[in-house]
């Protein structure tokens, strides 16, 4: 029998009656049904299903997963079948990592209102990098991007930020030819594109004040009122606003392998998790601050789990977009049309292969279901941790 790893479904499990104690009355809707999710995720609440190997018929019963994406062990198949459609889009040319990180102030504001200011987040960056990119001073081209949304630090406070993985060029305006960035290691400006993303953001955080669509209660409630609130937009331009240009990736082989670990992360995965000993939970953490050591931390409980939930996102919220040359729209016209003036690249096919799970016994075969049981609602809430028959198997 395979020993069993700490995982935060087990602290949502011994602890979420302290939790819920605490601090039930505040949880949103959505905060609410993934910590139902996660705590009955992969046990008998959620049903059994029957696998079946397709070359030596060996035969495996597993709990349902919850299928939450805010789940620590979920989606690694849809997972793999994104990777795969995006392999078929990438290009042979360098690519760059850009990030855009709000200042700490604005993250109790995105804790209240996370749809609005995720989605000017979002717009924000969008038109920063398209409108600079475009400036026939910087590169004078259309881009092309992908931008993910995280939330969280290593430690799992609130840091909302996005990842912008990049093309290094892009399409001339006419659509004639591929521009490629001046210098190599350069991409764009650092300092200009920071003060442009603060520009368009605080536009539109303002606009969305005078509208009335934020929320701002509690130790936000002064900034309700509309002196104090410009005040407040006054002092954020005051400050340099974080956009990172990080060195460009080697070629598609890597943007590949960088998109596996980070696109569809949560705020903490299970690796990362060391034991759980009176009511504390210890895990590692990454100090980019010290030269990215690695350090341990330990954090009560009932505290880890609220953290946690800090970063469960709206309802039908997207934290990954694309834009640009790569918008959903255009996409696969574009790309093919990038490709004309690019030198001739295939994506290699284990870059493009849809995860199937293999047979733990034959090693050959691969894993089908044939067969479902239904679930126990009634155990939603209570299940404490059931291993699959898979893990004694």
């Amino acid at each position: 029998m395979n020993e069993h790893r700490l995982e935060v479904a087990d602290v949502f499990r011994q602890h979420g009656g302290e939790f819920l104690e605490r601090w039930g009355d505040v949880l949103s809707p959505q905060q609410r049904k993934a910590f139902r999710d996660i705590r009955a995720c992969r046990t008998a609440a959620l049903g059994e299903f029957v696998q079946q190997c397709d070359h030596c018929s060996h035969q495996v019963i597993q709990f349902k997963s919850c299928r939450n994406r805010h789940c620590p062990k979920c989606h690694r198949r849809e997972r793999d079948q994104w990777l795969a459609e995006r392999a078929k889009e990438l290009l042979p040319v360098p690519y760059s990592h850009v990030i855009f990180t709000l200042p700490h102030e604005l993250a109790p504001v995105a804790l209240q209102n996370p749809r609005v200011v995720y989605g000017i987040l979002f717009r924000a960056v969008s038109e920063a990098l398209l409108e600079m990119a475009t400036d026939p001073k910087r590169l004078g081209a259309r881009l092309g991007f992908l931008a993910v949304l995280h939330t969280w630090s290593q430690r799992m406070g609130l840091h909302p930020h996005i990842h912008c993985v990049v093309p290094a060029g892009g399409l001339s305006p006419d659509g004639s030819r591929w521009v490629s960035p001046r210098k190599k290691t350069f991409f764009l400006p650092v300092k200009p594109l920071g003060r442009l993303f603060r520009r368009k953001f605080l536009t539109y955080l303002q606009k969305a004040f005078a509208a009335g669509k934020l929320c701002l209660y509690g130790s936000l409630r002064e900034l309700a009122h509309p002196v104090r609130f410009e005040d407040w937009i006054e002092s954020l331009k005051q400050k340099d606003w974080i956009a990172h240009v990080k060195p460009p990736f080697g070629g598609p082989e890597q943007v590949f392998r960088y998109l596996a670990r980070y696109t569809h992360r949560v705020a903490i995965s299970n690796g990362r998790l060391l034991d759980m000993e009176g009511g504390r939970v210890r895990f590692r953490w990454r100090d980019s601050k010290d030269h990215n050591q690695i350090k341990e931390m330990s954090l009560d409980a009932v505290e880890f789990i609220r953290r946690f939930l800090l970063h469960v996102l709206p309802s039908g919220f997207v934290k990954i977009r694309h834009f640009g040359f790569l918008s959903n729209r255009t996409r696969r016209v574009m790309v093919a049309r990038c490709r004309e003036f690019l030198p001739p690249w295939t994506a290699p096919q284990e870059m493009i292969q849809p995860y199937e799970a293999v047979c733990p016994v034959c090693q050959v075969g691969h894993l089908h279901v044939i067969n479902a049981r239904a679930a126990d609602r009634s155990r939603l809430m209570t299940a404490p941790h059931q291993p699959s028959r898979s893990d004694t198997s």
